[in-house]
């Protein structure tokens, strides 16, 4: 699991949308924020300055860019 401030996870998923690369996103049980990839990967990642309103917002932006998510943050 990485720990970071939601700037740094921004960036971080920036290069990733260019490709159909993200397979699925999702906030775990625990509050994560988890990245399936087409190559078999999963990251997660503990967003420390994150409201639970703002995982929603980026999953639906992820949605609307084509990744298939699942919205029960």
């Amino acid at each position: 699991m990485k720990t970071c401030n939601l700037s740094d996870f921004m960036k971080a998923l920036t290069p990733w949308l260019d490709d159909d690369y993200i397979r699925k996103a999702y906030v775990d049980d625990n509050g994560h924020f988890v990245l399936l990839f087409t190559d078999g990967v999963k990251n997660v990642y503990h967003i420390e300055d994150c409201e639970k309103s703002q995982l929603k917002e980026i999953l639906e932006d992820l949605k609307k860019k084509g990744v298939s998510v699942e919205l029960s943050c």
